[in-house]
Formats: C-alpha cells, sequence, structure tokens
C-alpha cells in the first residue's frame, strides 16, 4: 500500500491538512491488483486498516463489508475530524464558564474585603477635634432631608403618636407659626413649616423629636409667639411643635415658694392664680408671653429692676435634646453647686440646644401695698438723668420705665386707655412693700423728679388709679401698630442696653437719629437697669431707613461697653453683631456648643450663630 511519506503531527488543528494531504497523495495509488503480490488463505483475510481501529468503527466495517479501503479511510478521518472539533468546541466552553466565574468570584471576593474592612474603619475612633471653638468658615452647611417623601413618611409617624387631630397642614396654621406682624423679621413665602404638632407630655415630645433626629428633619418650637426677633421663624423648614396642649400649673409647692409649670403656660395666668395664696411671679414681659419662650429669649420686664430676670427665677428645667433624649438639670433647692449650671445654659438658647418641656419657678410673696407715680419732663436726656439719680440714691423701687414724647402721642391717639396724657417724655414709677415704705420712697421720688426738671408728679391713691396709670406703659407697642397707614406697614421692635451712666447719651442720641430718618420712630424702656426699646413703623420702601436707624442704635450701645439685646433676645436679626460686642472667638465658643448638643443643626437652625457662611452682602459693615 503507498502512503505519504510524512503526516504531519499535532494534536487538533492540523486534521484537515492531513484529509487533504491523504487525498492528494491517494490520486496517485497504483492499481488495486498491484497493492500486494501475496494474497492471504481465505481464512486470514480481514479488512486491513493502516491505523488502530476503534470498536465502533470495526462493527461498522462488519455491519457494512463491502465498503472499500478509501471510503474506511475517509470516513475513518472524517470522524477523526469531527472528534477533535467538538473537543476544541469543549474546551472554548469550558474556559469561557471559568473566565466568568474566575470574575465573579473575584469581584464578590473584592467587595466582601471592601465591607470588612470598612467595618474594622468604622471600628475606629474619628479622630478628636483638637479646638476649643469652632469659626464659621470651618463649619459645613447643616445636612436636611426635607423632600416630600420623607416628610409625609414623618406626618404618618407624627400621626400614630398625636392623632390626626393633633396634626396640622392647614395653611392658615403654617402661616400663622411662620412670623408675625410685630416681629422685626419678614419671613419669606418658603420660610415656613411643613406641618404643626401639638404634643401634650414630655414622652411625646421626645417620641417627636426622636422621629426628626432620624429623619434629620427641621424643628421650630412655639409657645406664645411674642418674640420679636425672627426666633420663631421656620429658616429650614421642618416642623413646628407647638406647646399649646402644654399649658399646666404642674404642682405648687407653697411652703419652698416655687411652682412646676408647663412651657404653654401664660405668665398673667401663672400670677392669676398664685394671687390666691398671696404670691406671684415676678418676670413681666409683653402680654401673652408665655413660659417656654420667656425661658428660650432669658427676657425680663418692667420689674427687672428690682427682681432681676428670668434667669433669676428658674430652679430646674425639664429639656428633650436634639436626638430626644430626656434630661432634668437640676433639683428643686435654692441654690446648688453641682456641676454644670445646664439650667442657665438653657435659658436665653432660644431653642437651639432643646426643647423646654417644664420649668421649675421661683416665686415670691406678693407685696402688701403697692403704688404707681407718673412724671413728665422737657426733654428725653431729663428724664434718663432722673432716673440715674434715683438709681444713685438706692431708692427701693419695683421699677422705673421712660415713654418719650412720640410714644404718649401714640397712646393718646391710640384711646386705648381711660385718660389723656401730656405728650412729652414720661417715667413711670411702680413702688412695692409696706404702706409705709411705699408712701416713703413716693416722696424721695418726688422730690429728685423736681430736682431734675419735672412738669409734672402724679401717683396713684388706690390700686385703681395705680392700674389705670400703669396702662399706658403697657400700650406702648399696640399704640403704635395702630398707627399703621396700611397692611403694607411693619413694625420694627428692637432693645439695647448700656451701663446706667450712659443712658442719656445713648437716649438723647438715638432720639435725635430717629427724628432726623422722617420715620414714625418711638422710645420706651426698662430704663432702671439701662434697658431701652425702639418701636420703629415703616414699609417696604422705607426698611433701609429703618435697618440703618437700628444699626447705629446697635452701634451705639456697643461702643459704649453695653449689649446688642437687654432682653428681646438675639433671633435672626442680632445675631451677626454678636461678634462686635463679645469677640469672634466668643462667638466661635457658642458654636462649638451648638455643634455638641445639636452635631444635625435640627434645632431652631440660623438662630443665634450662624452655621453656614453668608451670602455675599448679607451682612452689613460695621
Amino acid at each position: 500500500m503507498y502512503l505519504p511519506k510524512t503526516i504531519p503531527k499535532t494534536p487538533f488543528s492540523t486534521s484537515t491538512a492531513l484529509l487533504r494531504s491523504l487525498s492528494l497523495n491517494l490520486t496517485h495509488h497504483p492499481p488495486p491488483r498491484q497493492q500486494c503480490l501475496y494474497t492471504l488463505p481465505l481464512r486470514h483475510h480481514r479488512t486491513f486498516h493502516t491505523f488502530p481501529v476503534r470498536r465502533e468503527e470495526r462493527e461498522k466495517s462488519e455491519v457494512h463489508p463491502y465498503k472499500s479501503f478509501h471510503a474506511q479511510l475517509y470516513e475513518s478521518t472524517y470522524e477523526r475530524v469531527q472528534r477533535e472539533r467538538a473537543e476544541q468546541e469543549r474546551f472554548a466552553r469550558q474556559r469561557l464558564a471559568t473566565g466568568r466565574g474566575w470574575y465573579t468570584g473575584f469581584t464578590v471576593a473584592l467587595l466582601a474585603s471592601s465591607l470588612v474592612f470598612y467595618y474594622i474603619g468604622t471600628l475606629r475612633p474619628r479622630p478628636i477635634a483638637e479646638t476649643s471653638t469652632l469659626s464659621l468658615p470651618s463649619t459645613e452647611p447643616p445636612y436636611h432631608k426635607t423632600g416630600k417623601a420623607n416628610l409625609e413618611a414623618a406626618w404618618a409617624d407624627f400621626v400614630d403618636i398625636l392623632g390626626e387631630a393633633n396634626v396640622s397642614t392647614a395653611e392658615a396654621e403654617l402661616q400663622y407659626h411662620s412670623g408675625s406682624e410685630w416681629s422685626s423679621y419678614t419671613a419669606s413665602e418658603k420660610e415656613k413649616p411643613f406641618c404643626i404638632v401639638l404634643p401634650s407630655t414630655t414622652e411625646e415630645v421626645s417620641k417627636i423629636v426622636k422621629i426628626c433626629h432620624r429623619r434629620q428633619i427641621p424643628i421650630t418650637g412655639y409657645s406664645g409667639g411674642t418674640s420679636l426677633e425672627g426666633h420663631f421663624s421656620p429658616t429650614r423648614g421642618g416642623i413646628c411643635v407647638d406647646f399649646r396642649r402644654m399649658d399646666k400649673i404642674l404642682t405648687l409647692h407653697k411652703d419652698d415658694l416655687d411652682v412646676v409649670v408647663q412651657p404653654a403656660l401664660g405668665w398673667e395666668y401663672l400670677n392669676e392664680e398664685l394671687a390666691k395664696d398671696g404670691l406671684f411671679f415676678p418676670p413681666d414681659p409683653g402680654p401673652g408671653a408665655q413660659i417656654g419662650g420667656m425661658v428660650g429669649t432669658g427676657c425680663s420686664g418692667t420689674n427687672a429692676y428690682r427682681y432681676g430676670t428670668m434667669r433669676d427665677w428658674v430652679l430646674s428645667l425639664t429639656v428633650v435634646m436634639a436626638d430626644g433624649t430626656v434630661i432634668k438639670t437640676r433639683q428643686r433647692p435654692r441654690k446648688s453647686s453641682a456641676g454644670y449650671d445646664l439650667t442657665r445654659l438653657f435659658i436665653g438658647s432660644e431653642g437651639t440646644l432643646g426643647l423646654i418641656t417644664e420649668a421649675t419657678l421661683k416665686v415670691t410673696v406678693k407685696p402688701k401695698s403697692e403704688s404707681v407715680a407718673v412724671a413728665s419732663f422737657p426733654t428725653v436726656r431729663d428724664a434718663a438723668q432722673c432716673v440715674a439719680k434715683v438709681v444713685g440714691e438706692g431708692v427701693p423701687i419695683a421699677a422705673i420705665e421712660v415713654l418719650d414724647d412720640v410714644q404718649m402721642r401714640c397712646i393718646n391717639d391710640a384711646g386705648s386707655t381711660s385718660r389723656q396724657w401730656k405728650e412729652m417724655p414720661t417715667l413711670f414709677f411702680k413702688f412695692a412693700g409696706t404702706t409705709s415704705g411705699v408712701k416713703e420712697q413716693i416722696g424721695q421720688v418726688q422730690k429728685l423728679a423736681k430736682g431734675n426738671g419735672s412738669k409734672s408728679f402724679d401717683f396713684a391713691r388706690n390700686a385703681e388709679e395705680a392700674q389705670e396709670l400703669w396702662s399706658a406703659r403697657k400700650e406702648a407697642l399696640w399704640s403704635v401698630m395702630a398707627k399703621r397707614r396700611d397692611d403694607g406697614d411693619h413694625v420694627w421692635t428692637t432693645d439695647v442696653a448700656v451701663p446706667i451712666s450712659r443712658l442719656p447719651d445713648i437716649i438723647e442720641e438715638t432720639k435725635e437719629d430717629m427724628a432726623k430718618s422722617g420715620l414714625l420712630a418711638t422710645m420706651v424702656g426698662h430704663v432702671g437697669d439701662g434697658n431701652f426699646h425702639a418701636i420703629i413703623l415703616f414699609n417696604d420702601s422705607e426698611r433701609k431707613t429703618a435697618d440703618a436707624v437700628v444699626h447705629r442704635m446697635v452701634k451705639r450701645a456697643v461702643e459704649m461697653q453695653g449689649t446688642v439685646t437687654g432682653e428681646h433676645g438675639v433671633g435672626l436679626i442680632k445675631r451677626d453683631y454678636l461678634a462686635h460686642e463679645l469677640g469672634e472667638s466668643t462667638v466661635d465658643a457658642m458654636r462649638k456648643l451648638k455643634q455638641a448638643f445639636d452635631p444635625l443643626c435640627i434645632l431652631n437652625c440660623d438662630k443665634i450663630v450662624r452655621v453656614e457662611k453668608p451670602a455675599a452682602g448679607e451682612v452689613k459693615p460695621w
């Protein structure tokens, strides 16, 4: 048999070449008779193969004994090629599958290792901030989740806690809780809460705050709504916690001279109840003020000259912190040296560090006798000098108030009192003590007033006359508001305080400045402790003029070593003046305190201190 001299030896891909080689060489085979000269005996006759034969091929050969050698060779080669191709395809599929599996496994392993290392990283303590203060440039803007879906989900949570009747989204309610017509800050359309929630217990307040903390929703507290510097305007939206359902006197300890109350209790109603037991609570801010707001602003009032401010009459507070934790700052003793004085820390914090849900207040015995006197003067400086004389002589009067000539005219025009007043700068004196003591005080003050140019001096001879004389002082703000020309007019009420020796100077200079402005502006003050107020009527076109008058008044007070606010609080209006009064580092310390108590900045954000950099031109040049 004639075969090709060389056959390529390759495992897979050259079988086709082998077949081609065989086909070429077989065309030159000699005739079958010449293939073999020796004929085997019949019993040894087998089909001749040049390659090892598989069992299947042998069976096929036996079944088809008539196949020629060429056919068998072609068939065998073809089958081998097919097997090799199948083997190649199987190998390719296996390699592809192995490659995909390896890639998937590698990805899973990478993700798993990343998660492990991330978890290990969380176990490491964060780097501790090494600074004791927090400057404004180093702060990051607060991140709040006020999207519709998050707020609506929170609404459902609030309803579960309070019931649907105590969660309001009525537009009138939202507008009412965004600002007031007597506030010096005008809220924008966007500055309103998503909903109003009305809790009735400390536990409910805690649950509400926990929801907001988890969902990162801003919170604004609200009680009487009588604050003046934009304290409850919701600059970041979120929710408003209205304490109107928490308006009770919880416990009166008559023998200990203290009372436990809820935040929405009005100071006027409290005094009505205390009077039944011969007691009273001295701080007396504007009508309608409630205990929660009085604590938040650190208010005082007309009695501050003798009795001090709100800080002097709070023993203890129950506070819900920014994460919903409830703390109590003190027990009920009159004094304590136990730890930090957290009670005074929360007084004046304006709801930025926690929400007040209960307050333990000191009360005192109501004076046996009270009276009021009114004296008018040619100029406001004469009136201020009389105040300095009375204070310098140590006369133990209860209150000294000043109203300028413009304010007295407004009171007459409003007709809200039962008498007509001299339209001159006027001092109102309140006396308290024993009957003989009050008479002695009236005599001393009358003599001092006359020596400082007083044109008149009237004093009350009974309680009815005392109430009538003092009524003019309480009508100051409302009488100016009655002078509004139309709905576009606004009232700006602000205050400063200076050392008593500088009171005549600042009152006189501010009075002249207000007169030059052309605005209707009055002056009212608790001048016994160097604190006075300006009430300015203006419209939108006059806002810049009013703003300039207030700015110069505040600057004047700081330069006289006074304060930017004696009792109204900082809110939104006075926050940029704090650094001029206290210094940048002190304000930075306050900002650090805010961050420590409220890391997510959800409690009455933007009040007292800025928590993010102001826009260009937002801060007035000093």
